[in-house]
């Protein structure tokens, strides 16, 4: 019996560090075949080139395709161009299943150029909330997609809120938190050696663009990078992702933080060193997603600024406060150490459920033709989910 072809697309090393245990537990499974279709900031010298994080992990079957100009890319020119480049792609190598992360532009591209080919689709981390454009792309691809495999119970209630049938949602945890809590993760002296970090009590700095808030980002750059100045921390500064608005931070941080002692700006780093760098922070400050869900699994504190994450799940750990330097340094003279761990996106076991649940003959035997579940004419017929 001929393997199965599965297809991972990531765009970034934030999706990257998501799927990898999904892809390295299937790839040592020879019932399938791992492919992956490599994009987005992965390609791009100004993000670190992170395709050579990739290259390291052993993966054999990769397909490279640069999919934006790293200084002019729109997101919908970013999106048509990958809608391209797969769908040439999947006709020359045709996949049993494009597996698809979370709510970037690539995500969609995957979604699409699946469900207009007739190949199964499986979104992961599909069903949350966050505050910005996020949203739209995660909405959208997870109506695209024919599986969705969630962190958590409350994510597969808004997939079933949305339409989509409960049969075809599994509830595996975030696949992340299967890295974080391994034992393999590398010294905090060898993240400090390898990354010339001189830094024993540090914070990680993390901002990225609001897409639709761009007009008002320079002025909000300038007040969280002085918070971060005010707050007397020594900081690692990792570079935004590749959205609109990323030339003003970029430029930002290099005017107000260039040669400065208590700042190191690194544009990209592997999951497993940032890992050990989160896990042994004073506190991650900015608005990445990292902060609301993979702190709060080491109960690393997290000031978190900004409308970004909205509506994301808020643990104990997390302080909320706008972009503003005076509120922020409050925040910061109230930091607390740590927190309680909290395991409420996952157990570490993503990808033992996952490769469990595309061994069933019921996945695979899931129905191309999508259905809506229609809540109104189940509540008029008094049947139950």
């Amino acid at each position: 019996m001929e393997p199965k072809k599965i297809l991972f697309i990531s765009g970034t090393r934030a999706d990257f560090g998501k799927i990898k245990s999904l892809m390295l537990k299937l790839d040592d499974d020879c019932r399938f075949k791992v492919q992956m279709f490599v994009t987005g900031m992965h390609l791009l010298e100004r993000y670190g080139r992170t395709v050579n994080e990739i290259y390291k992990v052993g993966l054999k079957d990769l397909f490279l395709y640069i999919n934006q100009d790293a200084n002019s890319s729109s997101m919908d020119m970013t999106l048509a161009q990958t809608i391209q480049g797969l769908s040439l792609y999947i006709k020359e190598s045709p996949p049993d299943l494009i597996v698809i992360h979370g709510d970037r532009v690539e995500t969609l591209a995957g979604a699409i150029v699946g469900a207009l080919n007739n190949i199964l689709v499986a979104h992961i981390e599909g069903g949350e909330l966050s505050g910005t454009i996020d949203d739209l792309l995660r909405h959208s691809t997870s109506k695209l997609a024919h599986l969705h495999f969630v962190a958590n119970e409350e994510a597969k209630d808004r997939l079933v809120q949305m339409g989509e049938i409960p049969e075809s949602i599994y509830t595996i945890g975030s696949p992340d938190i299967d890295v974080m809590l391994s034992e393999d993760l590398p010294d905090l002296q060898e993240v400090r050696h390898k990354y010339d970090l001189p830094f024993e009590n540090y914070g990680i700095f993390m901002w990225h663009p609001v897409t639709t808030e761009v007009q008002e980002l320079q002025e909000k750059t300038r007040q969280v990078i002085q918070g971060a100045l005010d707050s007397g921390m020594e900081f690692v500064v990792l570079s935004p992702n590749n959205d609109r608005g990323t030339d003003i931070i970029l430029s930002e941080i290099q005017s107000s933080l260039a040669g400065h002692k208590r700042f190191k700006h690194i544009p990209s780093m592997r999951f497993e060193y940032f890992l050990t760098l989160l896990k042994n922070a004073r506190v991650i400050y900015g608005n990445s997603s990292a902060g609301v869900r993979e702190a709060p699994v080491y109960g690393t504190p997290t000031i978190n600024v900004g409308t970004r994450q909205n509506n994301r799940y808020c643990h104990k750990s997390i302080i909320n406060v706008s972009e503003n330097c005076h509120d922020i340094l409050n925040c910061f003279r109230q930091l607390p150490k740590r927190s309680e761990r909290s395991y409420y996106f996952g157990d570490g076991k993503s990808a033992d459920k996952f490769v469990s649940i595309l061994n069933t003959e019921a996945m695979w035997n899931t129905q191309i033709q999508k259905a809506f579940l229609d809540m109104k004419s189940i509540s008029h017929s008094g049947g139950n989910l």
